[in-house]
């Protein structure tokens, strides 16, 4: 039998334990340890039918919600994430054989399961325990570790496809890997590739209905939303039965992106003499996609003396007023996005004994280029030129000339990338002798530095592109670590873990998480584990670095209202502007979390074994957005609130107005959240054939 030891000191679940068992089944508590731990192994991700690494972990239950799929047309729409416990991608860690997997430079605060490729992988090991002591940041959810092929022999072809009933989102998949190994080392290599088409709106049994927007072609009069007199007959266009012009955005918008996934990876070991070998693997993965999102809708002002302002019409109250029009930029075109992500990943290493002491250290290097176009977006203030000429005739839309639609549309795009540089060592040793056996130890330490960049083009830092937005972002991080762990076994049957890390960095400050766990047989077909620990989720670059953004926030602030002209009748009910700077918070700390779990395994049966995990987090300092009105309640008492450390609200010394908000991000709340994980393994022989469940 080939069972998975879960050593979290070094690399989760990397060690394979082979043994055999004479007159009797090998029982499930045998391969259990004291942290909750399920194996995704290669013929399951094989008969799944899974064409991604996303798709596989979307079918696990413990990251059954929250997960991000390619969202045609959004900001992130090549991105997939995995979220264990509904916590949040930031805080799931996610690895590659045991190091951190890059950052996506399209989000810049998880990684991408896209861009990792299918065919190279061996199994996928999902911690579902916090393990910050352990592996430090974003562990709080749990731990995803991604463990690739390194023993295949020979040559080996697979191609496949998946065509579904209903139109959209056909797959396609296929790799290629040749092995072979010698007396000094092994070598094996590959390439592969999966797809997968995107799905329209319209192919969907709901995309059948009409889609209802307010930004078809309306004015926004003293009686609400009109529709433009004549003005709703072009294509997708129509009007509802309150009157107004809407747009079918389901007859032209996707639901998913089209994703495509290419790869070529490698990875072998030399033995240098008896005690000391050389590993490394190397990769490259290029991640295409395309959206679609529907035609750009916008508000645009019309002044009174406009040909196209005509709204008293429908409400001879608008007369001589200038105007609001909510209106669909159709005849432009389909808002159409092109995404090009390439990851290159490198790591170097050795492992080795000196005496007792086994050593491993290594050098880690990956670099996630990102790239994104985007078409046919509007310029609003050219728009609302054009418009107000009456050059852009808005009664026919789909008559204008491109020459005019040409001149208010852009192509607006982001350059990004996240890079990690990464030194670690890491050495264990025999501790000592007890009742149970001996004792181990282990210390590291690792040395990173990450480099994250997001450039928006110019337009869209400006904020006149309609229908999109985006502030750039960019920094540089060191992390120093350093961890320990030792493994007890204090009676027969009994083991107790105990381990610690700290983590500082240079960007915000330090944090120190211990953990304790236990792992109790009590009876050969019976385990009792549990574990207690903290964790912690540092700020990420993004937020930390982003560039400072200006607005005019509409609050309700009595004392301001008043200063700036508005009647005192009204001050409790209606909103005035204010200066608000949006920055990247000085002053932000990390997330920190508290954790027990304690749970059971039983093997029922030969042919049946239990688990279930019982678990409790508790989240503290989390990382909020705290926005302009927020910080106004807080600031004249009307919210009992601190504000957050770094933000705050500027007032006049001499009537009390609001000159600046400082809004961003805060350490404040926190969340509670708990749950009970439960499996069922059913192991049997169908006319001698193996078979095996998992529910």
């Amino acid at each position: 039998y080939e069972i998975y030891r879960c050593d979290w000191s070094s690399d989760v679940c990397s060690s394979d334990l082979t043994v055999t068992v004479t007159g009797s089944r090998l029982k499930r508590v045998d391969s259990e340890g004291a942290l909750p731990v399920t194996v995704i192994s290669r013929e399951q991700i094989d008969t799944s039918g899974a064409t991604s690494v996303a798709e596989v972990i979307r079918s696990v239950t413990f990251a059954a919600a929250g997960n991000f799929r390619p969202q045609s047309g959004s900001s992130a729409q090549s991105w997939a994430s995995v979220d264990l416990k509904g916590l949040g991608s930031g805080r799931t860690l996610v690895l590659i054989d045991g190091r951190r997997a890059p950052k996506a430079p399209m989000i810049g605060s998880a990684s991408d399961m896209n861009s990792i490729p299918l065919g190279a992988i061996e199994r996928i090991e999902i911690l579902t325990d916090g393990a910050s002591a352990i592996y430090g940041s974003d562990a709080i959810g749990g731990v995803v570790n991604i463990i690739t092929r390194k023993d295949f022999e020979g040559f080996q072809i697979m191609a496949g496809f998946t065509d579904p009933s209903n139109d959209g989102g056909e797959r396609r998949e296929g790799s290629l890997l040749f092995g072979t190994s010698g007396k000094n080392g092994r070598v094996m290599g590959g390439m592969s590739f999966n797809s997968r088409g995107m799905v329209f709106t319209r192919q969907r049994p709901w995309g059948v209905d009409l889609g209802v927007s307010s930004f078809g072609n309306n004015y926004v009069t003293s009686k609400g939303l009109l529709a433009v007199p004549g003005a709703c007959t072009d294509t997708n266009f129509y009007l509802t039965g309150s009157g107004t012009c809407s747009y079918n955005f389901n007859a032209v918008a996707a639901d998913e992106a089209q994703i495509k996934n290419t790869a070529l990876f490698t990875k072998g070991e030399y033995k240098i003499n008896d005690s000391w070998k050389m590993y490394g693997n190397a990769s490259i993965t290029r991640v295409e996609s395309f959206g679609r999102y529907a035609p750009t809708p916008g508000a645009v002002t019309l002044s009174a003396t406009s040909p196209n302002n005509i709204a008293a019409k429908v409400d001879p109250s608008m007369a001589g007023k200038s105007v609001t029009l909510r209106h669909r930029f159709a005849a432009a075109g389909n808002r159409d996005t092109n995404t090009d992500n390439n990851v290159y990943d490198l790591l170097v290493g050795t492992q080795g004994s000196w005496g007792k002491t086994d050593i491993d250290a290594g050098f880690r290097w990956t670099d996630s280029q990102y790239r994104e176009l985007g078409r046919n977006y509007i310029v609003g203030p050219l728009a609302e030129k054009y418009m107000n000429s009456g050059e852009y005739d808005i009664f026919k839309p789909s008559q204008n000339p491109d020459y005019i639609l040409n001149a208010i549309k852009a192509t607006i795009g982001r350059d990004a990338y996240f890079r990690i540089a990464e030194f670690y060592t890491t050495a264990s040793m025999p501790l000592m002798k007890m009742t149970g056996g001996d004792a181990q130890l282990l210390f590291g330490a690792e040395r990173r530095t990450e480099k994250y960049q997001d450039l928006y083009d110019s337009l869209s830092e400006a904020g006149v592109i309609l229908g999109s937005a985006g502030n750039s972002a960019g920094g540089t991080r060191q992390v120093n670590s350093y961890f320990t762990e030792t493994v007890l076994p204090v009676a027969k049957g009994v083991e107790l873990s105990l381990a610690a890390r700290h983590e500082s960095y240079s960007d915000y400050g330090s944090d120190t998480s211990p953990k304790a766990s236990v792992r109790w047989k009590v009876r050969p077909n019976l385990l009792v584990r549990g574990a207690v620990g903290t964790g912690f989720a540092a700020p990420s670059l993004p937020i930390l670095t982003q560039k400072e953004s200006f607005s005019a926030e509409s609050v309700i602030d009595p004392v301001t209202y008043v200063a700036f002209g508005g009647k005192p009748a009204d001050a409790n009910t209606k909103q005035v502007q204010v200066d608000t700077y949006f920055i990247a918070n000085p002053d932000l700390s990390s997330e920190k979390s508290e954790n027990a779990s304690i749970g059971v395994v039983w093997d029922a049966t030969d042919k049946i074994s239990l688990k279930a995990d019982y678990w409790q987090i508790k989240i503290t300092d989390k990382i909020a957005s705290i926005g302009a009105q927020t910080l106004v309640d807080r600031s004249n008492g009307s919210d009992p609130r601190a504000i957050p450390a770094g933000l705050g609200v500027k007032r006049s010394a001499s009537n009390g107005a609001i000159e600046r908000i400082t809004a961003g991000y805060g350490n404040e709340g926190e969340i509670k959240t708990t749950g009970l994980d439960i499996t069922a393994d059913l192991s049997y022989r169908l006319s001698n054939i193996p078979m095996s469940h998992r529910l």
